[in-house]
């Protein structure tokens, strides 16, 4: 932890007012152009104009197994961002490198190119990428360019919520109390709107080629991409399903939930402004006044939580559980089942609905999610990894803290975990949040002439219909693969 805190802020200069020439404003999850932290205060300092900086880095991508369809929304997303960056007479280079190790020595040729004196970045909080901030930050300050980076990618900074102890908080009902007396604590507004700078002789980057190897299958028109599809959706949100949100959120069949996660972990819409909105809303009141803003408040706050964990632990970008205990737990694979699972066969519907939406939409109702997670770690008894991988392989809102911290919440081996025998059944799930079979039906057709209370377990329900159905036999049984996750765990507890 030590280490970490080190690199994160080691990259930190203090700006003391002084005005500078020229800076390159670096571009990567924050593609906005609105409350963009580091790039108000390149404006704020460079008299001479700013040049904008994204790099898309091909190995990266393939290491962290970032979805298709992610990259082809943020891809999308660039052309957008290079329009509203011009307007501002900001030009706008984009590299595509294929070895990470050229970043320094590509970001080193941009200054010398365009006679820039700092580099202004927001903040990451993984592993790799503070590493890569640091190594950039060392090379460039060897060279007399300055540095300066910025918390933007959450509303409240690591290092600003502190234990009694000193520590950091490892379960979120502390971590929310000490956010609310954190935030009201100290003023929040939105940053000031950009006004156009000082035109340079630089020109843009042509934005026409595409990724084959990242092709996406996903339709776009769900997904459209840019600052202002990211605004109308939050304006849409609040006006048709904010103080509704907390009796709505739980039903996929509902369209109760803001869907703004996409946007977020592009940094298309900044988390503050997605508080604020909502405060705003709810009469600047935190704890009390509308539940349904209060519990979507609360997601933003979690948010913040998980992002703040990757700080203090390194480990959770490593592929590791938090609770270094759970690493002795032997878990099982069968291969026919874990394609089951992917594909949505698996003989439970809700679960097998909920993965064929994952697969042709890039999305999964939060809700599912758990149901899935649970269902995968629990009773197919399957190591979490596998399943967190997947999910980061295919969500168009693949965030490795949210990612990370709701698969490992869901297999109890992370912070704030539920107890291992705490067990979702997700045929009682199905039943509670999907009543009527509404979102089951609409992904598995073949399931249509279930009456509203066999669909959620065909084959115990109403088996003569069923073994004529093309719909799979359930692959696990649910009591018994129950009974044995609890042992697994009980005897790795004592």
């Amino acid at each position: 932890m030590a280490f970490l805190f080190t690199a994160i802020y080691a990259i930190v200069f203090k700006i003391n007012g002084e005005t500078l020439l020229r800076g390159i404003v670096w571009f990567r999850e924050d593609l906005r152009i609105h409350d963009n932290t580091a790039l108000a205060n390149a404006a704020k300092h460079c008299t001479d104009g700013i040049i904008a900086l994204y790099i898309i880095d091909i190995p990266m991508l393939k290491k962290h197994h970032m979805a298709n369809c992610r990259i082809d929304f943020i891809l999308r997303g660039l052309s957008l961002l290079k329009n509203d960056l011009e307007a501002l007479h900001i030009p706008f280079t984009i590299l595509k490198l294929t070895k990470s190790d050229s970043i320094t020595a590509n970001i080193i040729k941009l200054v010398h190119q365009s006679q820039a004196e700092a580099l202004f970045f927001n903040r990451q909080y993984e592993t790799n990428e503070i590493k890569r901030d640091s190594q950039v930050q060392t090379y460039l300050n060897k060279h007399s360019i300055a540095c300066y980076s910025f918390d933007d990618t959450v509303i409240l900074p690591p290092h600003s919520l502190i234990t009694q102890q000193g520590s950091y908080f490892k379960v979120f009902t502390p971590f929310k109390n000490a956010w609310y007396k954190k935030f009201l604590a100290d003023e929040h507004r939105l940053l000031p709107a950009l006004k156009p700078q000082k035109p340079i002789p630089f020109k843009s980057s042509d934005i026409t080629f595409e990724l084959n190897e990242f092709r996406s299958t996903i339709d776009p028109n769900l997904w459209p991409s840019g600052e202002r599809s990211a605004k109308r959706k939050l304006n849409t949100f609040i006006k048709h399903h904010l103080f509704s949100y907390d009796k709505n959120r739980d039903f996929p069949a509902n369209d109760g939930t803001s869907k703004l996660s996409p946007y977020l972990s592009a940094g298309m819409i900044s988390p503050r402004a997605c508080f604020l909105k909502a405060f705003d809303a709810n009469q600047q009141e935190l704890n009390t006044g509308n539940k349904g803003v209060i519990a979507w408040m609360i997601e933003l706050i979690w948010r913040d939580f998980y992002k703040h964990l990757l700080v203090f632990e390194p480990k959770l970008s490593m592929h590791r559980a938090f609770q270094a205990e759970t690493e002795k737990i032997i878990w099982a694979y069968d291969e026919k089942k874990f394609i089951a699972w992917q594909t949505g066969n698996t003989g439970i519907p809700i679960v097998d609905a909920a993965m064929r939406q994952l697969n042709t939409t890039g999305w999964m109702h939060n809700r599912l999610r758990m149901i899935v997670a649970m269902f995968f770690s629990k009773n197919l008894f399957f190591d979490w990894r596998l399943g967190e991988d997947y999910f980061i392989r295919h969500l168009i809102d693949g965030d490795l803290a949210a990612n990370n911290g709701g698969w490992q919440w869901s297999a109890s081996t992370g912070t704030d975990a539920a107890p291992y025998f705490r067990i979702f059944n997700p045929i009682r799930q199905s039943e509670r949040f999907d009543p009527e079979g509404i979102f089951i039906r609409k992904y598995c057709p073949e399931l249509n002439d279930f009456d509203n209370h066999a669909i959620h377990a065909p084959f115990d329900r109403m088996p003569l219909l069923a073994k004529n159905t093309s719909y799979p036999k359930p692959i696990v049984n649910l009591e018994l693969s129950r009974k044995h996750a609890i042992a697994a765990f009980a005897k790795l507890r004592h």
